[in-house]
């Protein structure tokens, strides 16, 4: 990055990665990334490269699903991975109380509770996906097993038919 001032949650992402051993660059991208599409057209990838770090209670307990940019996630599948009967979206608030960031800049790992993590195994048919990094505008590329390893996640379908 540039010398101005990192944000707070860039750099929290920042050392949770480098805690875990993977070194990043976070790219900042001022048209925002709050979407897959929005994303991918910024940096200059395919949706597909695009990781979506996605919030949901699973019974209780509230887990991350990171899914490719071109797939939607089935909540069956994701209910089924986590051992759970049911999956639903959590509001906003409950977003930021998980993870410790505002939905639209949720990154893959360094949350603020510990959260399991799920992980669309289509992310892993490229070279590098890029995810956010704490903000709407902030962003990073690292290779998809190097997000699965930091992140703890477990490889599963989650892709809706």
């Amino acid at each position: 990055m540039s010398d101005e001032k990192i944000h707070p949650n860039v750099a929290r992402v920042t050392q949770a990665a480098k805690d875990a051993g993977l070194e990043i660059e976070v790219r900042k991208f001022p048209e925002g990334t709050k979407t897959a599409q929005d994303a991918a057209d910024a940096i200059g990838v395919t949706v597909g490269q695009i990781v979506k770090s996605l919030v949901f209670g699973v019974d209780d307990e509230i887990v991350m699903a990171l899914v490719s940019g071109v797939n939607q996630l089935d909540e069956k599948k994701l209910a089924a991975a986590a051992g759970g009967a049911k999956c639903k979206r959590v509001d906003a608030d409950a977003v930021r109380e998980a993870t410790g960031y505002a939905i639209g800049g949720v990154p893959p790992f360094g949350h603020a509770t510990q959260l399991r993590v799920f992980v669309d195994p289509d992310l892993l048919q490229y070279d590098e996906v890029w995810a956010a990094a704490g903000t709407w505008n902030d962003n990073f590329g690292a290779a998809p097993t190097d997000i699965v390893r930091v992140a703890g996640g477990v490889v599963t379908d989650l892709k809706r038919a």
